[in-house]
């Protein structure tokens, strides 16, 4: 062939298209089937299903809209494939339900734990017709080669839930389950109450809106709404305004372990041949319960619990300013007797107001320059004293310089402007350091000899209590504050009710506060605070107002005002009770310091106070006091955080306890006349040898020491207690070491007083014996226990209990409303105490001095607590010391 011809050829074959090759045809898979059945309710069926089938099952249900029926799936999986499980698919007319069987739930530390039996209720949807028929499916499909189930639908009795009607039933991890309730009119809130006679398993309970889906299962009952774990107890209280549709679902879940309500964790098995991914087989978590819903207290219920408390504590106001109008009277009425006896030529300076107005001369008492200030016999020097300094001990003789009367005294104005004051510029001892040490060391002191430093200074010393601790509380109520509105929020936000430990079964809310009435109780404390602040004021406008006309028993008779460590004292209880106020906002262990800070600081004041009213000029100053105190509550908030079975931590905390006992002994018996230094071990050893080996002799100050042992007893033995027992609340525990030894030093003031010679009027004496009464109504309340943060939230309301006045308060608002009542009833006696003597002018040593002139009294400071007591007409130098 030519070649030109062969290229056409080819040029021809290469543009000519090929055929088509025939496409392989689509072949239909052989054995994959999809099966539809008609099914009904409450019938088990028993079926097979591979991966090749798929199983519907279609079911009608019939839904009216006066009434709600609950529709339950229950599937029950035999086959043990648990790598390729049975997948569930309920298709609702609005949502959807998917599960798996075996259920794999998650636990702790990632543990799966398996369930073969799985039963979940279906979301309703509302209805919009009077009757309409729904549709859903329950499809069943699977990947293995062969699984074998049992399917059953049955219609859920008693889904709704009835006001006041108690329903039992059964629930599991697998098997949840959920009622609903709907508002009756007139109904604003209710409490649902679940209970159970087992504590475990551990379960929750959750209030959710009526809306689909349902949270049901162990890892995601959280996800929504209000929820809490329970034992063998739980209550939510529910307020209609928070669910639009006046009804909500009550959802109960039994949890794969307990560790969240307290209990241990289960075995988990591991061996050669198990993987730690295997899924543990629970068996039966098995729970009974029993839900009631009951309505809560009405809004009437709240106002008259608020005008209760209010009425209770405006109580005292209204009694206080009766008594101080009937003792106003009753001195305007005593003046005008007294006025009415005087003679004419007599009378004259008593008319225009001075306070001397008869001449000791006229009534045959000896003046009062012949009583040496400062000493217990007639004449200016006082008698040689064994003085002891330094912890030796030596000879002294000792005397005052220029003898002061009561005339020349008052000669002198005493309310100088403080502007200018500093208090280490003033010393009213001539040679400071030994006149302190003979003055001191004496074997028998007296007030005067305690009480000579300048009033100004003294008086600038103990305000500055107040102002410290007005401070402190400003500082340290506002983070507070804001705090525990934090939580609150959280709590509010989030629906977890574990966070603050309530007592549920008496929790009334209003606005977002969930438990007002523990909040209301503690309006006590701010109120008698004020009350106790408000006397006080009162007191100390009358003694200033002796001051400036130069009354005499004002300036140089009777205990010494200071008023510093009063208004310090009312703050506090102030403090205390919105500080305890902030802390029932969502009480837990994370905050429980805020409401005992100021309690120890209560309890620190009021030794301060006791021993401020006969040891004036050698009291604490208010930087050392707050700083001590300021150590405890470090020491609380520790003990809180790291002290529980610590042991490291009692062993370091009773070491302290111990020294710091020691120290304040040795500082209270040698009336700060000692020095801690590198030469203390010398003189201890000094003293032990002189006083134990040389010769045997008793303490030199036998009251101090008897005091002094006690208290050591007491302490080393608290020390030991925590040291073996260790305590869970340390707080507590803290707060008690306080207590005792404030209790103790209260009971050695008034033995001492009785074994002085003086004695306790009849309004002191009633004082105390009601205070005490009311401690022991309010302690009794306290110990009842409605929750503990020791314990899980779970085993804490275990101890829940129903309110039992005026179905508002529960025992701890009692507790609160007595302690209050209490607390001032004690402050008020601490305050009385030192008016309440014996008959005028008696020596400590029983011995009887000369009167003091008829002249009638200031009012005095003591006016509202004790009225008509007369220590405020003895001299100083005749008040015993102790």
């Amino acid at each position: 062939m030519p070649p030109a011809l062969l290229a056409w050829a080819l040029l021809l074959w290469a543009l000519t298209p090929l055929p088509a090759l025939p496409q392989p045809q689509p072949q239909p898979q052989q054995g994959r089937r999809v099966q539809e059945k008609e099914a009904t309710f409450d019938r088990t069926y028993s079926d097979w299903v591979d991966a090749d089938l798929l199983n519907i099952y279609a079911f009608n249900h019939t839904v009216l809209r006066n009434r709600t029926e609950g529709v339950r799936v229950s599937v029950n999986v035999l086959s043990d494939h648990k790598d390729l499980p049975v997948l569930f698919v309920v298709r609702q007319k609005e949502a959807v339900v998917s599960f798996q069987v075996p259920l794999i739930l998650r636990g702790l530390y990632q543990r799966k734990y398996a369930y073969q039996e799985v039963s979940r209720t279906l979301c309703q949807p509302q209805s919009k017709a009077e009757v309409e028929t729904q549709h859903f499916y329950v499809d069943v499909s699977t990947l293995s080669l062969n699984a074998s189930y049992q399917l059953r639908v049955t219609r859920v009795e008693n889904f709704v839930l009835r006001t006041n009607e108690a329903f039992t039933f059964n629930a599991t991890a697998s098997q949840p389950q959920y009622f609903k309730y709907e508002f009756p009119k007139g109904v604003d809130s209710v409490i649902v109450k679940v209970t159970s006679a087992m504590a475990f398993p551990c379960s929750v309970i959750s209030i959710q809106d009526i809306l689909c889906p349902v949270y049901d299962l162990d890892n995601n009952v959280a996800f929504i709404g209000m929820y809490q774990t329970m034992t063998k107890k739980a209550a939510i209280t529910v307020q209609k305004k928070d669910f639009p549709s006046n009804s909500f679902y009550v959802v109960v879940v039994v949890k794969t372990e307990d560790e969240a309500c307290g209990g241990a964790l289960p075995y988990y098995p591991l061996s050669k041949h198990t993987s730690p991914d295997e899924p543990v087989d629970q068996h039966n978590r098995q729970k009974m319960l029993e839900v009631m819903v009951s309505p809560a207290i009405t809004s009437e219920a709240y106002v008259s619990s608020m005008l209760f408390c209010l009425g209770i504590f405006l109580s005292f106001y209204v009694l206080t300013l009766l008594i101080a109008c009937w003792e106003s009277c009753r001195q305007q009425k005593r003046k005008g007797l007294l006025a009415a006896m005087d003679s004419p030529s007599l009378d004259t300076a008593s008319l225009l107001g001075h306070s001397r107005s008869i001449p000791d001369s006229f009534l045959g008492h000896v003046p009062y320059d012949t009583y040496g200030y400062g000493s217990f016999e007639n004449g200016s020097s006082g008698s040689t004293e064994a003085a002891s300094g330094s912890l030796g001990s030596a000879e002294v003789s000792y005397g005052y310089v220029g003898e002061r009367s009561l005339e020349n005294v008052a000669g002198r104005p005493r309310l100088d402007s403080l502007s200018s004051v500093e208090e280490d510029d003033y010393d009213t001892l001539a040679d400071i350091d030994y006149d302190k040490n003979v003055i001191r060391t004496k074997q028998y002191l007296c007030v005067a000899d305690l009480a000579r430093k300048d009033k100004r200074v003294l008086r600038k010393k103990y305000q500055i209590y107040f102002w410290n601790i007005a401070t402190i509380a400003v500082f340290y109520a506002l983070p507070v504050i804001q705090l525990v509105i934090t939580y609150q929020t959280v709590v509010n936000v989030t629906g977890n009710q574990d966070i603050c430990y309530y007592n549920f079964l008496c929790a009334h809310p209003l606005g977002n506060l969930s438990a007002f009435n523990n909040i209301l109780s503690n309006l006590g404390y701010v109120l008698l605070g004020l009350l106790f602040l408000l006397i006080i004021l009162q007191r100390e406008i009358n003694y200033n107002r002796a001051l400036m006309r130069n009354d005499t028993h004002a300036l140089e008779c009777g205990i010494p005002k200071h008023f510093g460590l009063f208004y310090a004292m009312g703050t506090a209880l102030m403090m205390e009770g919105l500080l305890s106020a902030c802390y029932h906002v969502c009480p837990n262990y994370t905050n429980f310091q805020f409401d005992t800070s100021f309690m120890y600081m209560i309890a620190g004041l009021c030794m301060l106070k006791l021993y401020q009213k006969r040891h004036p000029d050698i009291n604490a100053s208010a930087y050392s006091a707050y700083a001590c105190l300021a150590v405890v509550i470090f020491f609380s908030v520790v003990g809180v955080v790291f002290g529980k079975g610590n042991m490291a931590f009692w062993i370091v905390f009773s070491v302290i306890h111990i020294v710091a006992t020691l120290l304040l002994s040795t500082q209270l018996y040698y009336m700060g006349r000692w020095k801690l230094d590198s030469g203390i071990l010398r003189r201890i050893l000094h003293v032990l040898y002189t006083d134990c080996v040389r010769q045997c002799s008793g303490p030199m100050y036998v009251d101090r020491m008897v005091l002094l042992v006690m208290g050591n007893i007491i302490n080393w033995s608290l020390a030991a207690y925590g040291l073996i027992v260790h305590p869970n609340d340390f707080a507590s525990y803290l707060l008690a070491i306080g207590i005792c030894n404030l209790l103790l030093y209260f009971a050695f003031y008034i033995i001492m007083k009785l074994r002085s010679g003086e004695r306790i009027k009849l309004i002191p004496l009633l004082c105390i014996i009601g205070t005490s009464v009311v401690w022991g109504f309010a302690l009794f309340f306290f110990f009842q226990g409605l929750s503990t943060w020791q314990k899980t939230p779970a085993e804490s309301r275990e101890h829940n209990r129903d309110c039992i006045l005026l179905d508002f308060f529960d025992d701890h608002d009692i507790w609160h409303f007595l302690s209050s009542i209490a607390m001032f009833g004690s402050f008020l006696v601490g305050a009385a105490l030192p008016a309440a003597t014996g008959p005028r002018g008696a020596q400590p040593g029983g011995a009887q001095l000369p009167a003091l002139p008829t002249a009638p009294p200031l009012p005095s400071p003591q006016v509202l607590l004790t009225l008509d007591d007369d220590l405020d007409c003895v001299q100083r130098d005749k008040i015993y010391v102790f």
